[in-house]
C-alpha cells in the first residue's frame, strides 16, 4: 500500500488522512526540492530581472502643503 502511494507521488502529490482529516503528502523528490531550495531575497529577484534596466518616465510630483498640527 505505501509503495502504490509513492509510486502515484511521482505523477502527483499524494495525500495522507487519518480519520478523514488530511495529515501529510507525499511528493516526488523533484517537487520535494522545488520546494527546498533556497529562495531568492527580494534584492536577488530585482538584479535578475530582465526589466530591471527599464527606464521608466514618471509625473513630476507636486510638492505637498505642510499641514498644522494642534498637540
Amino acid at each position: 500500500m505505501l509503495s502504490e502511494a509513492i509510486k502515484a507521488a511521482a505523477k502527483k502529490p499524494q495525500i495522507i488522512t487519518v480519520r478523514g482529516k488530511e495529515t501529510a503528502v507525499i511528493l516526488s523528490f523533484g517537487e520535494y526540492q522545488k520546494l527546498a531550495r533556497p529562495r531568492q531575497t527580494l534584492f536577488e529577484f530585482i538584479q535578475s530581472s530582465p526589466l530591471r534596466n527599464l527606464k521608466l518616465e514618471l509625473p513630476q510630483r507636486l510638492p505637498e502643503k505642510i499641514r498644522e498640527i494642534r498637540l
